[in-house]
């Protein structure tokens, strides 16, 4: 505990959260956030291309500056499709110029069949990339769905969460809040 406590201390201050978050940011990760496993260290993320909905390439790299909330899910996925809402809660809650989540259709998933997704289930606010041929799940690690991962303004991965979670719940609002340098959302 002493270990993860220094360690969430380090990330917290190098993410510019304030001083009383750091001083005990483990208090957050409590609720469907007990499971968010926070590195020691940021580690690389994929310099792969992803395709946006209008097909154009981009790059998590364009996300650099930003903290990013990075969901991986299908079409396909119940857990994905229960999940998705909530992150557009969170990107309601939370999105701005220092802050933003990012979706990745990782595999199989068609244009349309993204649209159709999102229309159903009622996101309207959330982008809509593809990751084809799964090479960037592939590359960081991303086996099973969902997996979200917390980028960094420099685009290194802090912390990663396998399965769905309530975003938006005030748990996640807070931890990611406190993340990013914005306690209690």
């Amino acid at each position: 505990m002493r270990l993860l406590r220094s360690m969430l201390i380090y990330l917290a201050a190098g993410l510019g959260a304030n001083a009383a978050v750091a001083q005990d940011l483990s208090a957050y990760l409590v609720g469907e956030m007990r499971g968010l496993v926070i590195h020691e260290a940021p580690v690389a993320v994929s310099a792969l291309p992803f395709l946006r909905i209008d097909e154009t390439q981009g790059q998590l790299a364009d996300y650099a500056g930003r903290h990013v909330v990075l969901n991986f899910w299908a079409t396909w996925c119940a857990p994905c499709r229960e999940e998705m809402p909530s992150l557009q809660n969170l990107q309601t809650a939370l999105g701005g110029e220092d802050f933003t989540v990012v979706t990745l259709a990782t595999g199989r998933n068609p244009p349309q069949a993204i649209r159709r997704f999102f229309e159903e289930i009622g996101v309207t606010d959330l982008q809509q990339h593809r990751d084809i041929n799964q090479q960037i799940a592939r590359e960081m690690g991303v086996f099973g769905l969902p997996i979200t991962v917390i980028l960094n303004p420099e685009g290194q991965e802090i912390a990663r969460l396998r399965g769905d979670a309530h975003w938006d719940s005030p748990e996640a609002i807070a931890l990611i809040g406190a993340l990013i340098g914005q306690p209690g959302g």
